[in-house]
């Protein structure tokens, strides 16, 4: 494994800061999800955005948001994941227009 280039002592805080808000955002979406106080086409328009909330929130793995969502699980995640051919590396920024379609459509709240 390579060693990382040579950073800094304030350009490492600032990437760790970095780091951290992005678990920060994630982790609330997520909440938000499960909850009920985020639905699935909000979280698609948040991941649209050019912001950097935005950003953060278009690198989640699409597994872990339809974990996230009420009354499925990790297998109902993976089982939906397989029905809809979406991989399970897939991120929701890499979500094609027929994917995104297919999970509003069994997730419309």
């Amino acid at each position: 494994m390579p060693t990382p280039p040579p950073q800094s002592p304030e350009a490492r805080a600032a990437a760790l800061e970095k780091a951290a808000l992005s678990r920060r955002v994630r982790a609330e979406a997520k909440e938000k999800l499960k909850i009920g106080s985020l639905n699935l086409a909000e979280l698609f328009a948040a991941a649209d955005r050019g912001d950097d909330d935005g950003e953060m929130l278009a690198k989640l793995k699409v597994v872990h948001v339809l974990e996230s969502l009420p009354g499925v699980g990790k297998v109902g995640a993976k089982r939906l994941m397989e029905t809809l051919d979406i991989k399970d590396t897939r991120r929701v920024k890499g979500l094609g227009a027929n994917q995104r379609k297919a999970l509003l459509e069994r997730f419309p709240n």
